[in-house]
């Protein structure tokens, strides 16, 4: 009986303390989230940029031709070597000239004949006009005389318009450049069967100047505008390549196109480069940087410092021991910095680590923060 008295006050103890320590527990678990978080800090400040904008363009030449055949054969001779330099009128390739040679050779008898012809009527209508004023002959016969002068000039001109014919098809069966300018890889070979205006042969461009064709959203087309007017030698366009190295010409605007394409709302532009060393490869990728209006002193901070929501930039600014969330305006991106043109003014604070534990009204500790739940740890 005196067992059970003294054993029930220490089964409730225990209780008490099982409760006690589940509290304490969930305590500690509750706790780190309402403690201050570690971030890291940045003064905003404005430093010298030069800002641009990117567009993805493609290297044109700003004339090119194809060379097509003009009449049809086989290549019997090639006069050039793939990518050569070749000036206007410099023989290139020639299609076989036999049938030519002699269709030409033709048309040149035909008219020796006709012109043979002809002198032989011209003499018998004046024959005739002689004797019909003497009424030696009837005036009939004048009349035969002069229909076969008219027939014999008739078959004159028809042969030479053969003759130049002839000549035309012969002189196409040599085809020279139409323009000066590098020629590109050959389509064809030496016994290569060509039809006329079919067949590529090869391309000839003129690689200096060259050109960069990239697409503008409309809304910008204002700007571009003006930008068309600027001066030559300033360094508005400049372009960089694949690996990051800057091509050391400026360009400027050649010709922006007609229309804006109703089905994207975007406009070409084209932008003439000087190609003095041909570093410029029609056909080439290259980004198109246009110098825009963030230059000179500007605000700058990290771009760890931003974060995006639903299309929209922000950044935390530090408040005492709290942050709030100020919406910004992005401008040009510099380095591993982005401009901000609205939202933030210098000597502001803001969080550049730790921004992904955060909210609005948070509080903070400055120092190194943790990483993220799940994040590898750095090195």
């Amino acid at each position: 009986m005196n067992r059970k008295l003294y054993s029930l006050p220490v089964a409730v103890i225990f209780a008490l303390l099982l409760v006690a320590c589940n509290k304490s527990k969930d305590a500690a678990q509750q706790n780190p989230l309402n403690a201050p978080v570690p971030v890291n800090a940045y003064t905003v400040s404005q430093e010298q940029v030069v800002g641009t904008d990117t567009y993805p363009g493609t290297v044109v030449a700003l004339n090119e031709v194809e060379l097509r055949p003009q009449v049809a054969g086989y290549i019997t001779n090639m006069y050039v070597q793939d990518g050569q330099q070749v000036t206007k009128g410099q023989k290139l390739y020639e299609i076989d000239r036999t049938q030519y040679q002699a269709t030409y050779n033709q048309a040149q008898a035909n008219l020796r004949s006709a012109q043979a012809n002809l002198e032989r009527a011209r003499q018998d209508a004046e024959r005739y006009e002689n004797l019909a004023k003497q009424d030696a002959v009837a005036r009939q016969r004048v009349d035969y005389a002069r229909a076969e002068l008219g027939t014999a000039q008739a078959q004159v001109a028809a042969a030479q318009a053969g003759v130049s014919g002839a000549s035309t098809n012969l002189r196409y069966s040599v085809i020279t450049a139409p323009m000066s300018g590098q020629i590109g890889i050959a389509q064809v070979k030496v016994g290569s069967q060509v039809s006329p205006g079919t067949t590529l042969i090869n391309t000839i461009s003129a690689d200096n100047p060259i050109a960069v064709d990239m697409v503008i959203n409309e809304s910008e087309v204002p700007r571009f505008a003006r930008l068309q007017n600027k001066a030559a030698k300033d360094s508005t366009f400049t372009i960089q390549f694949s690996d990051g190295s800057v091509y050391p010409y400026p360009g400027k605007i050649q010709a922006i196109d007609r229309a804006i394409n109703p089905q994207t709302g975007t406009l070409t532009v084209r932008v003439g480069f000087p190609n003095k060393d041909r570093q410029l490869i029609p056909g080439l990728i290259a980004i198109v940087r246009v110098r825009n209006a963030d230059i000179g002193e500007q605000l700058v901070i990290p771009n760890k410092a931003v974060t995006e929501q639903m299309g929209e930039y922000y950044a935390y600014v530090i408040q005492g021991d709290s942050v709030v969330q100020n919406k910004v305006a992005l401008g040009s991106k510099v380095a591993d910095k982005v401009v901000i043109r609205e939202g933030l003014k210098a000597g502001d604070k803001v969080v550049v680590e730790g921004t992904q534990k955060l909210r609005p009204g948070a509080k903070i500790t400055l120092g190194t923060p943790q990483p993220a739940p799940g994040a590898a740890a750095s090195r």
